[in-house]
């Protein structure tokens, strides 16, 4: 269809009020989650990275007990329905050392690739990719603002946002 991927939605917010809301949207991303995805992350410290990443992890069918936050080791690696990377870019100095975990071959490699503090290495993200911001606007609420750049962001976007209001009717 002529001109229908620019009419494709390419922003989200979502409002969480607590953990359990977070961790239901975090499976509406894992559920909704593509070999080939992308998905940056970014918050300040405590914002709730590593719990949505859990989540996400979870609903692809990785035990939540093992994922944590890969801060000392850089990446974390799971087996689920689709292969989870997990990197922690906190303590990376530069870019270069980002490119030195050779993340350019898991972006390739099929899996889903959850990158914490991704506006430190925005520059050498491929061209489509799912970025989720998280603002701490109180003690247990996050605002999540999602923004998709191309086709695999695109669709996943439109899945989450889909899964999330449709649970909310349920609910």
């Amino acid at each position: 269809m002529p001109g229908s991927e620019s009419s494709l939605p390419t922003t989200w917010t979502y409002t969480s009020h607590s953990e359990v809301e977070t961790a239901a949207l975090g499976a509406a991303v894992g559920h909704a989650a593509q070999a080939g995805a992308v998905i940056g992350l970014v918050g300040n410290l405590g914002a709730g990275k590593t719990r949505l990443t859990r989540a996400v992890a979870t609903a692809l069918e990785v035990d939540e007990k093992l994922v944590t936050s890969p801060t000392f080791v850089l990446i974390q690696e799971y087996a689920g329905r689709l292969p989870v990377y997990h990197f922690d870019t906190y303590r990376l100095g530069s870019v270069d050392e980002f490119l030195d975990l050779g993340v350019e071959e898991y972006f390739e490699a099929g899996g889903v690739c959850l990158i914490e503090w991704a506006d430190r290495v925005a520059g050498v993200l491929p061209d489509d990719v799912l970025r989720i911001e998280i603002d701490i606007t109180g003690e247990s609420t996050r605002v999540f603002k999602f923004a998709a750049q191309g086709p695999i962001a695109q669709s996943m976007l439109i899945d989450v946002a889909r899964n999330v209001a449709d649970a909310h009717k349920e609910g």
